[in-house]
């Protein structure tokens, strides 16, 4: 792991000064990211599996988090959604190199409300509603003019009325059961703190190896 930074001058991570709860912990960690300039801080990896055990991973975007999990969206026919119907296990990793931070998430997945997807939906700007109708996500296309045509077949559609929200397209949340904050220290010796849920709700804070 690289940053501009030399290690010597990270900051240290302490389990006895971060937050007992880790989503406080994160918005901290987060808006630190934010403030202090990173490309697409909300960027992160995404890693589901089949039902066998067979891993896919990808980089997409958290669009909220809070109390009740990290939320993003997608098309529920694209291979991701259904390996989380399948098996609705997933990971979540974040890396902000500039910082010498990492935090990793873990937890059970589940789709969000058609309330809170439509919501999500309207939000976005008109292109970006296009183009969840227009792309059939993951499937074998003849080329990129198959898709500027859909485009265009879409924007004369909807030309005068609102877009709605494809069936096929909404959120996820997942809700998380484990979080590591992994802060980059001099000499390799890093800080590694991970935050398990015990039943009943609250969270055990414990130091890791690096």
């Amino acid at each position: 792991m690289s940053n501009d930074r030399p290690a010597d001058e990270l900051e240290g991570l302490s389990e006895h000064r971060v937050h007992p709860d880790p989503i406080v912990q994160f918005r901290e960690w987060f808006d630190r990211a934010a403030a202090a300039g990173v490309h697409e801080p909300g960027a992160m990896m995404l890693a589901t599996a089949t039902p066998d055990g067979r891993p896919s991973a990808r980089v997409v975007l958290l669009r909220n988090f809070g109390p009740d999990g990290f939320a993003f969206f997608t098309n529920y026919e694209s291979r991701k959604a259904r390996e989380l119907e399948a098996n609705p296990q997933a990971a979540l990793a974040f890396h902000w190199p500039d910082l010498g931070r990492q935090v990793r998430v873990e937890g059970r997945v589940e789709r969000l409300t058609a309330s809170e997807s439509d919501a999500y939906f309207e939000s976005r700007p008109m292109s970006s509603r296009l183009s969840a109708w227009a792309s059939p996500q993951t499937q074998v296309v003849p080329g990129r003019e198959f898709l500027e045509q859909r485009v265009r077949e879409l924007e004369a559609r909807y030309r005068h009325e609102p877009i709605p929200r494809p069936p096929f397209w909404g959120g996820y949340r997942l809700i998380p059961e484990t979080l590591e904050f992994w802060q980059g220290r001099a000499h390799r010796l890093h800080d590694r703190l991970r935050y398990s849920r015990r039943e009943g709700g609250a969270w055990q804070i414990e130091r890791l190896a690096p």
